[in-house]
């Protein structure tokens, strides 16, 4: 998994790129989050467009990221997620959990 960092207002993007599944990916984005939090940086918005496929560890770290920065006093907005991902995500009822919406433009404006 491939993730790209960028910035939006007082909102940090990042752009994942592959499968979110257990092992390395999952670890990373994780990482990511985190290293984020540590620096400061508590407004996450998460672009699941290049989101390929996600098991339940990419579920588990996706939840895990929405908590982590929920905690540290910020907000976590997940967006653009392939149909494929939705649909898992409304399967196992965690759309009506996360911060889940269509586009960046919306997610930015939650932040």
């Amino acid at each position: 998994m491939n993730i790209r960092i960028r910035t939006a207002g007082p909102a940090t993007i990042l752009d994942l790129d592959g499968p979110l599944k257990l092992g390395p990916a999952q670890e990373a984005f994780r990482d990511q989050v985190q290293k984020l939090i540590e620096a400061g940086s508590p407004h996450v918005a998460v672009n699941l467009a290049g989101v390929t496929d996600l098991d339940s560890s990419g579920i588990g770290a996706l939840v895990r990221a929405f908590t982590t920065v929920k905690r540290a006093g910020g907000k976590c907005t997940f967006f653009s997620p392939p149909r494929r991902v939705q649909m898992l995500l409304k399967m196992v009822r965690l759309d009506t959990v996360l911060d889940l919406v269509e586009d960046e433009a919306t997610a930015l404006a939650r932040i």
